[in-house]
């Protein structure tokens, strides 16, 4: 193999390593939903 396609396949080994290597766990954060509105009763009015 040449050596520019050594070169290249080594910068994208080290790449992919690296960028595996930052994964940060981040903390889920659960929120309670808000209750659901109910709908306005019909009172024989237009």
């Amino acid at each position: 193999m040449s050596n520019t396609l050594k070169t290249i396949l080594a910068i994208g080994l080290v790449a992919t390593i690296t960028a595996c290597a930052q994964q940060d766990d981040d903390d889920f954060v659960v929120v309670d939903p808000e209750p659901i509105s109910v709908e306005p009763e019909p009172t024989g009015k237009y």
